[in-house]
């Protein structure tokens, strides 16, 4: 299928909503791993959604180019391609944009977008994300408020974060303190900023004690229960009945949690929920296998020829696909919680 369009995107989310489980995001940095995300989802059967960093976008542009704006281009422009030989619906979004990189980041896309919508076709991107966690909550609801209004005008969701995610990725760093927890004050001031979807969607990455980076099972604090507060208080100021979830939530820095607590913060209205580290892992781990066991070949070893079959490419990045491909389908697996999430 070709890469997701607003309105399926759109069905896509109210999907997780309904049915309590949640799309894996998959940070991509090369054309190889978008293939490997697709491949992942195609193997699960399940719709998904791809990604790119700044320093992903970056990476991507070329080494000596170093422009987010082209390198996302250019892996979304790849993907929009690629998408269609799969039977699943894939969306692209863009991860993680401070303040200081927004206006060579987030706002020049959703410009491309803009022009694409006015001339009748589809956005580039399907969601951003501003992460205004860095700055004041009131500046951050600002940027977001006028990022939203611009982001609706171009048919595109707009992710925000309130709270901060600990650790470090892709260079941005936290502290892990109480800062990692948003509030129930942090809720309402969202809601009464942004609205509830009148001014346009948008996802709400809450934090609840996620951290970035590489950890074993269980040595992550999560409070999921923080996202129910969340979902609460702000049912009763709507007047919304118990129960209620109002928010589309969105789970980052999930590696080293337990299933169940993935599963629990997916039943309070996660839909999204960030994949990097597990899958550069899964990525890279094979490369290193193939390297390992064929030194000989990779290596002109004492003035030898080496083995082209070995050092060629093509013969470890394929089964790095692979192996990503699986580490994400099992992702899926574990996100379709007590519903299901086939390809729609």
């Amino acid at each position: 299928m070709p890469i997701a369009s607003p309105e399926v995107y759109n069905e896509m989310l109210d999907r997780a909503k309904a049915n309590e489980f949640a799309y894996p995001a998959i940070n991509v940095t090369s054309s190889e791993t978008v293939n490997a995300a697709l491949r992942g989802f195609a193997e699960a059967e399940s719709d998904g959604i791809i990604q790119i960093s700044t320093g992903g976008a970056e990476f991507a542009s070329g080494t000596k180019v170093k422009d987010m704006v082209t390198g996302a281009v250019a892996l979304a422009e790849f993907a929009h391609v690629a998408a269609g030989k799969y039977p699943v619906n894939v969306a692209l979004h863009t991860d993680h944009c401070p303040k200081d990189k927004l206006d060579g980041y987030v706002r020049p896309l959703l410009a491309i977008s803009r022009e694409r919508v006015d001339a009748g076709g589809p956005p580039l991107f399907q969601s951003h994300m501003w992460d205004g966690s860095a700055v004041p909550l009131d500046e951050n609801l600002a940027i977001a408020a006028e990022l939203l209004a611009q982001a609706a005008a171009a048919h595109v969701v707009l992710e925000i974060e309130v709270g901060v995610v600990g650790g470090e990725e892709d260079g941005v760093a936290n502290e892990i303190n109480e800062k990692l927890y948003t509030t129930p004050e942090d809720y309402l001031k969202t809601v009464a900023a942004l609205g509830t979807g009148e001014k346009g969607r948008y996802l709400l990455a809450a934090t609840f004690g996620n951290v970035h980076g590489v950890y074993k099972p269980g040595n992550v604090k999560l409070r999921p229960e923080i996202l129910k507060q969340g979902q609460d208080v702000v049912g009763k100021e709507l007047g919304l009945a118990p129960g209620s979830k109002p928010l589309d939530l969105v789970f980052h820095g999930g590696s080293g949690s337990l299933l169940e607590e993935i599963q629990e913060a997916v039943s309070y209205g996660v839909v999204k929920m960030n994949i990097d580290t597990d899958a550069q892992y899964a990525f890279t781990r094979p490369i290193a296998a193939h390297m390992f066991t064929n030194y000989d070949g990779v290596l002109k070893v004492d003035g030898e020829v080496g083995n082209k079959k070995a050092y060629d490419p093509r013969s470890y990045l394929k089964i790095a696909e692979q192996s990503m491909a699986t580490r994400i389908a099992k992702a899926c697996e574990d996100l379709r919680s007590s519903g299901r999430m086939l390809a729609g």
